[in-house]
């Protein structure tokens, strides 16, 4: 009897987890998505920065050549 009980409970056990990781999925891909976005766009953002930076680097070598 007790283990039927054991097997009963962990069959409510394994169902929940179940249930749980399904019912957020869709929640951490859409997490997922946006973290992805905003990862892209501050890459892209530290890209141009470093670019004006190293730009502005060689013009002035540029005019200290001069």
């Amino acid at each position: 009897m007790k283990n039927v009980f054991k097997f009963g409970f962990l069959g409510l056990a394994l169902s929940v987890a179940i249930a749980a990781c399904n019912t957020t999925t869709s929640e951490s891909e859409e997490s997922a998505d946006s973290l992805q976005n905003e990862i892209e766009n501050e890459m892209e953002s530290s890209i141009d920065t470093i670019d004006s930076i190293g730009g502005a680097a060689l013009d002035s070598l540029d005019s200290l050549s001069n």
